[in-house]
């Protein structure tokens, strides 16, 4: 049963989602350890962000910001102290919980292996055939993406690396995907990345 940290100062919000997590099969703790983290911004003393820094200096867990905080720099900056998602109050029950499963799925593999190809989602390597190459944590996601679905579209890809499109451009995709394309042809593998005009990518 995994536990999900709420910190959040509003005692009606806390207790709405604690009811609603409970209710989902989680367990809900005040302090670490956990397998993921809701933050809200706006609280007494140390602000989410700064919690959200300490956090990532001792734990490798997902992290989401749930705030009523709206403007695109506050978002931004969500994602600059590592958080994995930024979600607006008031939240849909539903979608929070689709995007809690979603990145604790992700979090609880560790490697894919297609096809002589191996990602270790944990050291952000990649083996094909005896030989390692590093990646980085975008490299590593879209790869991870095109494992576990074969056919990606840009918006699917983009919606996973960033969460949210609006503040990334297409040429920033692009440019991860030639890199991640360098690095499988280093290793011997190249045209493993095929692109799929007007739609996206596949393995």
């Amino acid at each position: 049963m995994e536990r999900i940290l709420v910190i959040e100062d509003d005692q009606s919000i806390r207790q709405e989602l604690t009811a609603l997590l409970q209710a989902n099969g989680f367990t809900v703790v005040a302090q670490p350890p956990c397998e993921l983290a809701l933050l809200d911004i706006n609280l007494p003393g140390e602000s989410g962000f700064e919690i959200c820094q300490k956090l990532r200096q001792t734990l490798d867990i997902p992290i989401i910001f749930l705030t009523a905080r709206d403007s695109a720099e506050d978002e931004l900056l969500g994602f600059g102290v590592g958080a994995d998602d930024f979600i607006r109050k008031p939240y849909h029950s539903s979608v929070l919980l689709a995007r809690i499963s979603r990145l604790l799925k992700r979090h609880s593999t560790t490697s894919l292996t297609v096809r002589e190809l191996t990602v270790n989602l944990t050291e952000l390597t990649l083996c094909y055939r005896g030989q390692v190459q590093e990646l980085t944590k975008n490299e590593t996601r879209i790869l991870a993406c095109l494992m576990q679905k074969e056919l990606c579209t840009k918006e699917e890809l983009v919606e996973d690396l960033w969460m949210n499109q609006l503040y990334i451009d297409e040429n920033t995709l692009y440019v991860n995907i030639n890199r991640l394309r360098e690095k499988l042809k280093k290793l011997g593998a190249a045209d493993y990345i095929k692109t799929v005009r007007g739609v996206g990518y596949r393995l």
